[in-house]
């Protein structure tokens, strides 16, 4: 006679058990995206196809198809305009950003008396500035070169250059300290990408007669093209969503305004994410090249 096995356990298998509760923790996510971003995306899209009209009694919708997208593109000068403007103006702050945010990152990575303070120093404006203060600085003009952006050399300068140079100049100048303002967590991916590279190379190219310098170039940028890509996409991500960012503020003007709506807001905010789009991916690939030859 066999007596039965004693203190079996049924149930799931701990590699199971690990599965299950990834998955639980991956549905939240999922549900998330799904209720707070694809849905609304997709009611977006609805509107921008649509003469969207509030009434007393709900919102009435009548089809137009794309009508909206023509009249941003094709009728709407200022629209084109400020997107025109939105992608020069990235393309001079991003540059700016990440080589102020490399520097000050090497800087942090020394080993020097208070390096904690002064971390805290480069990141304390990414906790602070709320989109009140940020617009309180933008109205008081605290944004520019003190002195710089009105002097009259400057602006006669500026008048002097041609249209495609004068706005990233003038851009440059009314916005050079809000532009640094955005590097507090570019400098610790950036720190914390330097921490990662292996001393010993370092070393090794020393004994080589390497100097500062050239290890600079041959061994710490090459080490931080991955991290440089990844930089310029979240500070491209971070400009474009900006509070005071023009394009967002005219789209937002635009929704219930008399001559435009909320399916026009919406067909603007669809052309605004393609040009976003449009803009990643040509950093993307330049970054991506560059990379590829210092590899390759």
């Amino acid at each position: 006679m066999t007596t039965p096995k004693i203190g079996r356990r049924r149930g799931l298998t701990h590699r199971s058990r690990e599965a299950v509760y990834g998955y639980a923790f991956v549905l939240i996510w999922i549900v998330g995206f799904a209720l707070f971003t694809a849905v609304p995306l997709l009611q977006t899209l609805y509107y921008s196809l649509n003469k969207v009209t509030v009434t007393a009694t709900g919102i009435s919708l009548e089809q137009i198809q794309w009508q909206n997208y023509t009249r941003a593109l094709f009728t709407d000068p200022t629209f084109v305009q400020l997107l025109i403007e939105y992608a020069i103006e990235t393309l001079v702050a991003v540059p700016i950003i990440l080589i102020f945010s490399l520097i000050i990152a090497l800087f942090l990575n020394l080993k020097f008396r208070f390096k904690g303070m002064f971390r805290t120093i480069f990141f304390l404006p990414v906790v602070i500035t709320s989109g009140p203060v940020i617009q309180e600085l933008v109205a008081q003009g605290a944004t520019s070169v003190p002195g710089l952006a009105i002097s009259a050399t400057v602006t006669d300068f500026i008048a002097q250059l041609p249209l495609y140079l004068r706005n990233p100049i003038e851009y440059l100048l009314t916005s050079f300290i809000l532009i640094l303002w955005f590097s507090g967590v570019q400098i610790l991916i950036y720190l914390s990408s330097l921490q990662k590279i292996d001393q010993s190379i370092y070393e090794a190219a020393a004994i080589d007669g390497a100097s500062a310098w050239e290890s600079f170039w041959k061994i710490t940028l090459p080490a931080l093209s991955t991290t440089t890509l990844i930089v310029a996409v979240y500070t491209i991500i971070t400009l474009s969503h900006f509070s005071e960012n023009k394009v967002i503020k005219y789209i937002y003007g635009q929704t219930y305004a008399v001559g435009g709506g909320i399916g026009y807001a919406s067909a603007m905010s669809f052309l605004y994410f393609f040009a976003l789009f449009l803009l990643l991916a040509v950093v993307y690939l330049l970054l991506n090249y560059r990379a590829k030859r210092q590899f390759g």
